[in-house]
């Protein structure tokens, strides 16, 4: 698609990794419409750059996974079994697929920050060994964006 070819798309299918993220990602749920009528077609989500307002991804690239149990995950943060916040923390960032713009990936690191490429702000990081997110959940192979970085934009 004309986004893809902006943004820049690795296809997942080339990717030695393939099995990895095949086995571990969950698929994102769909809605069901049961009433038959005339649906309004679902507004595109791209993320783009807080600071420079570059592209950096499109919800068809987000990585989607099942939320863990939060602050219970991280044992270093435990304080207690009861906790008075037993509500799950919403993810702070969203995981996405590995994507041409970024450079760190292209030179073959294993894990490394992610940086905008219009701006050079720090966007994120990422690990082909995968990583924890704030909610609990491990991601594998992990590109994170943290949402505090990156603007989301309906269009």
């Amino acid at each position: 698609s004309m986004l893809e070819d902006m943004i820049g798309c690795y296809s997942w299918e080339k990717s030695p990794f393939i099995e990895v993220v095949n086995s571990v990602c969950c698929n994102p749920m769909t809605e069901v419409n049961n009433d038959n009528g005339p649906r309004d077609p679902k507004p595109q989500v791209i993320y783009r750059c807080m600071k420079c307002r570059r592209i950096v991804a499109a919800e068809e690239n987000v990585v989607y996974h099942k939320p863990g149990a939060g602050e219970t995950c991280f044992k270093w943060k435990k304080r207690d079994g009861n906790s008075l916040n037993s509500k799950k923390p919403e993810c702070s960032s969203i995981f996405v697929e590995p994507m041409k713009w970024m450079q760190s990936v292209q030179e073959g690191h294993v894990e490394e920050k992610l940086q905008c490429m219009g701006c050079n702000t720090r966007l994120g990081s990422f690990n082909w060994a995968g990583m924890q997110c704030n909610c609990g959940a491990w991601v594998n192979p992990a590109f994170q964006l943290h949402k505090s970085r990156i603007d989301e934009c309906h269009i």
